[in-house]
């Protein structure tokens, strides 16, 4: 404690101050010298001297003692706090220090690369930097009084997410690193930024600072749809396709091709028709091939394989939640084919109100998915095919007429196979050898009177069927010159009388069946029927062995336990007194 504060503390009435104490006192290590000076100064010697002749006065030289003493010391503190006071010079020095530390700060604050915004609890801007501005597209003039929440896009999930945010915020809650999409006030174009959220201590208002993010979001949504490309273009590559290989020279295929070739270099709508099996498919994707479109991808879809009440999911995708089992956004076949072309085959078999969506795209380029408001635009080509009678369709109010229009602007009708004189022993010669590096045998030609049969048979079921009976043909050869066994058109003609009557008059067999041997159209085998008499072709030339590299299941490119599995479906078991035996 300091001399004041000793002096402060003493309580004279407490003690009986004599000389000696007083002395005491000094020579414990407090200084009153200088309250004795005082006294004995000229001012206070006449009192002194009337008071010490009395022992009992000396309370009252103490007590005047102990003030003096204090008010020397406040004296003393007062004239030292008044030394410590800035002056005019140094006040002004400070402030310009002062005012140079805030632009730093405000230089800081608004070339900052992050952007920063101030908003009050009704989302009204306060104050905003460059790069907000910037980001946002908002001139300076506009930052005050603008509401944030209105540069959200009018979509109920994206309304949705950003009022969470903020309510959170006005609850006084921290929120980091939340995405959220806004437009820009200029332009209207979309824009994604990550957010940091605090609010003041105050609770009056909300500090936020955040990033563009635009370019990693779509960046992450285009690696999403070359994934959901890539899934189907490596479904694409376990079918077989022909590509360009098209086979063939008859005038009618010419005629069909020269239509491709017009058509190809523009992105005008086709429609192919043709019966089932005459390689519609191998013209639209000739059309795509040689379009400029040729390096995005071609998406096809099969309408008549698609269950009902997904076909428009199917082709313009959903959105989370949609329906029943939509646990996720997924693009539709449309959005795919961004860039590209779509090949809609058996457009025929497509819901009417599926139609309307569809002549949407074709009239205006865009649709919404399934559980969604927001349109999508798309830039594709649509190449459509069906073997059905569209015409016949409309008047039986099962396809509709503007769509049917919107479709019909190049058709292109393929000709049957029957049609297509002198075609028959190119494809011939052409499938043969294909299937014959697939299975891994050697055929160097094909016999005289193999390709008779071949190229007098009216082939109901075109190329398709051609196709199944060289293969069938092949894996039962035995010699370099493949050579097919009458039985086969015999029997296969005997089966489509049995089922169907006759058939068709066919333009290639206009000369009666003794001019080809073949007698009238047969019909078609059951799918069922053919798969079972393949296999067994297979068993019986492999001996009933199912595994190896001879066995069954390699001749029919199939794993064992696949074959198998159909073999058991379809009842085939070998019988220990017979070759074949279908279980009953």
């Amino acid at each position: 404690m300091n001399k004041c504060g000793v002096a402060c503390a003493l309580r004279v009435h407490d003690l009986s101050w004599t000389p000696t104490k007083f002395r005491g006192l000094s020579r414990g290590g407090h200084d009153f010298c200088p309250a004795m000076n005082i006294m004995m100064s000229t001012r206070h010697r006449a009192t002194v001297c009337r008071v010490e002749r009395s022992e009992r006065h000396w309370d009252q030289i103490a007590a005047f003692a102990v003030r003096q003493v204090a008010m020397r010391e406040m004296h003393q503190a007062s004239r030292n706090a008044a030394a410590t006071l800035p002056t005019p010079e140094s006040t002004d020095d400070a402030f310009r220090e002062v005012t140079e530390e805030l632009t730093a700060l405000r230089d800081l604050y608004e070339e900052a690369p992050l952007a920063y915004v101030k908003e009050d609890l009704q989302s009204r801007f306060i104050s905003a930097n460059r790069a907000a501005q910037r980001i946002l597209g908002i001139k300076p003039e506009e930052v005050p009084g603008i509401v944030g929440l209105s540069l959200v896009p009018d979509r109920p999930d994206a309304q949705r997410l950003a009022r969470e945010q903020f309510a959170i915020q006005v609850r006084g809650e921290e929120t980091r690193g939340v995405v959220v999409e806004l437009r820009r006030k200029d332009d209207g174009k979309p824009v994604w930024i990550e957010i940091w959220a605090k609010p003041e201590p105050g609770g009056k208002y909300t500090r936020t600072m955040f990033l563009d993010v635009t370019d990693r979001v779509l960046m992450e949504r285009e690696r999403a749809r070359l994934a959901a490309e890539n899934v189907y273009l490596r479904e694409e590559i376990k079918s077989v396709h022909n590509f360009e290989e098209i086979v063939g020279q008859s005038p009618a295929l010419l005629g069909a091709l020269e239509k491709v070739n017009r058509v190809a270099k523009t992105d005008t709508t086709v429609i192919i028709t043709g019966e089932t099996g005459t390689g519609k498919e191998l013209i639209a994707r000739a059309i795509h091939s040689a379009s400029h479109r040729h390096e995005k991808p071609l998406i096809k879809v099969n309408c008549a394989a698609l269950p009902a009440g997904l076909v428009e999911s199917e082709l313009f995708g959903h959105e989370k939640g949609a329906f029943s089992g939509a646990i996720s956004r997924r693009m539709g076949r449309f959005e795919l084919a961004n860039g590209g072309t779509i090949f809609l085959d058996e457009i025929g078999e497509v819901p009417m109100d599926v139609q309307v969506k569809l002549l949407r795209v074709l009239q205006e380029r865009e649709f919404e998915r399934v559980g969604g408001t927001n349109p999508i635009k798309v830039d594709v080509r649509v190449i459509a095919a069906t073997n059905r009678d569209l015409a016949k369709s409309i008047r039986e109010g099962k396809f509709r007429e503007d769509l049917f229009y919107r479709l019909n602007v190049f058709p292109i009708a393929l000709p049957p196979l029957r049609d297509r004189e002198g075609d028959v022993p190119l494809l011939a010669h052409f499938l043969v050898a294909r299937f014959a590096a697939r299975i891994g045998v050697r055929i160097e030609s094909v016999g005289k009177a193999t390709m008779e049969r071949l190229s007098g048979y009216p082939w109901p079921g075109n190329i398709r069927e051609l196709e199944n009976i060289l293969e069938r043909a092949v894996i039962l050869s035995n010699g370099p010159t493949l050579e097919l066994d009458p039985e086969v058109f015999a029997s296969v003609t005997a089966t489509r009388a049995a089922n169907d009557g006759p058939s068709r008059p066919s333009s290639s067999a206009s000369d009666g069946p003794g001019a080809t041997g073949v007698g009238p159209t047969p019909p078609l085998e059951s799918l069922e029927s053919n798969t079972r008499n393949h296999i067994l072709t297979a068993l019986e030339k492999s001996g009933w062995v199912i595994d190896g590299p001879r066995g069954a299941a390699k001749v029919l490119g199939l794993p064992p336990n696949t074959l198998r599995s159909r073999m058991k479906k379809l009842g085939i078991v070998r019988a220990p007194h017979r070759n074949i035996e279908f279980a009953k």
